[in-house]
């Protein structure tokens, strides 16, 4: 039997360690018998999870040696360095050809081993511009729910998480068995889209009192408009190059991609709290037809913008049925 090994760190988040337990052990072959051996594992017997309360763990690091499988869930920023003996225990795992799963933030206790130097990596969204800053020799794509190099893999959210271990679980038995799997846990095998339709894209900021916020609301104000290059340099009363030489200083970014973000974000409000069809949409954010919104947000967002009004608008967020 394939043997998964949870392993929990100081101030662990629950939710990040309890989804890959209960999806492996819910997956059965076909004959109904279990397809996995899941062992929650720990440096102490005792662990604080995120959340004001303590877990007893009953295997302790000797369980990753025996694993087949191991998953590191996120943990609270406030955790700290990881200890020495589990990196050292998950580079042996690793140089034994264990396979290395993390989820959420657990991608910063891999890289801390140095086990994803020179690979692809993905974590939650909100970290993953700092995991890109301590460790730059990862190569993040923050766009993902989840990246395979094969015998190392990194998810994102604890959603994501699960869209990481039914792949491993299909990997493993084949699509029937993961198929089986996804209806225990009430979710679909393969989720369309990444994890950019859930980032929500805020400008990059501007300094208070930067000569250029009376044009950037004035942008804001007028994105159904065509908005050229040339307005709003004559907005801000310079000339087209001394106005995209300062964008580029105070922004980090070009005007046209700023103008861009912008009509995203106001398609993502639309679509979030309004009933208007897509082709309205579009003229309300600024694009030039229908197919320019949607291969822009697709682009921008990871999803289409029908996926993301199924997922996002207000009106679809009803209780569970008794």
């Amino acid at each position: 039997m394939h043997t998964v090994a949870i392993l929990a760190l100081d101030l662990v988040v629950p939710f990040d360690m309890a989804a890959p337990m209960q999806v492996f052990d819910w997956t059965r072959l076909p004959d109904g018998r279990g397809a996995y051996r899941v062992r929650l594992c720990a440096e102490s017997p005792e662990v604080r999870a995120d959340g004001g309360f303590s877990l007893r763990v009953e295997h302790g690091l000797e369980t990753l040696a025996d694993a087949d499988t191991i998953i590191v869930p996120g943990c609270s920023p406030e955790a700290g360095p990881t200890p020495a003996p589990v990196l050292d225990a998950l580079r042996q795992a690793a140089a034994a050809g264990t396979r290395i799963a993390s989820v959420c933030a657990g991608a910063f206790v891999l890289a801390e081993a140095g086990l994803l130097d020179g690979l692809r990596a993905t974590t939650h969204w909100v970290a993953a511009g700092e995991l890109a800053r301590r460790f730059p020799g990862v190569r993040v794509e923050p766009d993902v729910l989840y990246v395979d190099n094969g015998r190392i893999l990194t998810s994102a959210g604890a959603a994501a998480g699960l869209d990481m271990c039914l792949h491993m679980i299909r990997r493993d038995f084949g699509s029937a068995v993961a198929a089986d799997a996804a209806r225990m846990s009430v979710m679909p095998l393969e989720r369309e889209g990444g994890q950019a339709q859930f980032i929500v894209l805020d400008h990059p900021p501007v300094p208070r009192g930067s000569t250029l916020e009376p044009v950037l609301e004035w942008i804001e104000d007028n994105l159904a408009r065509e908005i050229t290059l040339a307005a709003m340099a004559a907005r801000s009363g310079m000339s087209e190059r001394t106005f995209s030489r300062r964008f580029r200083e105070q922004t980090g970014t070009t005007p046209l991609q700023w103008l861009l973000r912008a009509r995203v974000r106001r398609a993502q409000y639309l679509l979030e709290n309004s009933d208007h069809p897509i082709e309205r949409i579009a003229r309300q954010a600024g694009f030039g037809s229908p197919t320019a919104f949607r291969e822009r947000f697709r682009r921008v967002a990871g999803t289409t913008p029908q996926s993301y009004r199924a997922a996002f608008h207000g009106s679809s967020r009803s209780p569970v049925s008794r």
